[in-house]
């Protein structure tokens, strides 16, 4: 099939995509390996905009197959990604705390601010509820919807307690390995990637339930950085802004590995702030060596092996100017990391 290219042709595709998009998010939570996916998003223990921009590296790999019927019945890749990106910016502004309850017709078929925080809590009760994209009928009609009551804790059941983002796409798999290697039997193995999370056995125990949070010892995961090394960090990131926008902007002049060494080095750069954050131990030789290879990389790239003799000593002061600075913030007192009780 071939469908026309109208509005209605468009608002019947917004409807199925927000359909399948419910479905697909709905095993999200409800399939182990799926899970290892999405749960990257709802690691963080706050809940704001930057929420909404955190994002799996996986997840497309389990979720693309719920798409294909609008294929089957002739919905042009444009159009597909047109409602795809309109369903994906309305879910941007419901990350939020800023905005309580609004008003009772628009609560009760779109969703809201408040029917996502349900959908982000740690709470048992909240769990599992509220999976809608842009209406919050699907989860009326599937007996999945929960309204909001208190206000919610959020996170994930076993928090991630680190700002690794590498770890943070592959904490959950870790986890499924470890029990995986634990369950005896093949048919158990492999029936526990399909289950739920928490699933085990009933001759191991059996679903391990959520628990509920007690409020008063709860501490959300932090690390008490000083003023100077939070600087220093945000300074570099921000050349790392530039310099991932100037990779994603020039991706059709790349050669493949020059695109995997751009995006290695990207990945190195976010890990090595991580670690600075969280006081490794091998965290300032990774930031050191991240120093070195960055600049000599941006010296080759832009100006070249055979150069003036004044752009060469300006690279070298740079990284000079960089490594001392380093020292400097690496001189703080070391921060305390705060542990869930």
């Amino acid at each position: 099939m071939d469908l026309p290219n109208s509005a209605i042709i468009w608002i019947s595709a917004f409807i199925a995509y927000d359909f399948f998009y419910y479905w697909a998010h709905r095993m999200s939570h409800q399939v182990n390996l799926f899970w290892g996916g999405h749960s990257v998003h709802h690691q963080s223990e706050e809940y704001n905009l930057s929420v909404a921009l955190r994002q799996s590296s996986t997840q497309t790999i389990w979720t693309f197959a719920f798409y294909i019927p609008m294929a089957l019945v002739g919905v042009h890749p444009i159009l597909l990604v047109s409602v795809s990106g309109f369903n994906l910016l309305y879910q941007f502004w419901i990350h939020t705390e800023s905005i309580n309850k609004l008003p009772k017709w628009f609560e009760a078929v779109f969703n809201t601010p408040s029917h996502h925080r349900v959908h982000h809590a740690r709470n048992p009760k909240y769990i599992d509820k509220n999976h809608a994209g842009t209406f919050i009928v699907w989860d009326k009609l599937f007996g999945t919807f929960k309204a909001e009551e208190e206000r919610p804790i959020y996170g994930i059941t076993k928090n991630l307690n680190s700002w690794n983002p590498v770890w943070a796409n592959m904490a959950h798999y870790s986890d499924m390995w470890l029990d995986i290697k634990s369950i005896p039997k093949l048919g158990d193995k492999i029936r526990y990637v399909f289950e739920k999370p928490g699933w085990l056995p009933n001759y191991m125990g059996g679903y391990r339930a959520p628990q509920e949070v007690n409020t008063d010892t709860y501490k959300k995961f932090n690390t008490n950085t000083a003023a100077k090394l939070n600087i220093y960090v945000l300074v570099q990131y921000i050349l790392l802004l530039a310099g991932t926008s100037m990779f994603l902007f020039n991706l059709d002049k790349m050669h493949a590995t020059d695109k995997l060494i751009f995006a290695g080095v990207i990945i190195f750069s976010v890990v090595s702030f991580g670690a600075l954050f969280e006081n490794r131990s091998w965290a300032l030789v990774m930031e050191s060596f991240r120093l070195i290879f960055i600049i000599s990389a941006a010296f080759y790239a832009f100006v070249g092996i055979n150069t003036e003799p004044l752009m060469i000593i300006l690279a070298a002061a740079l990284l000079i100017v960089f490594q001392i600075w380093l020292m400097l913030v690496r001189k703080v007192p070391l921060p305390v990391k705060a542990q869930l009780e």
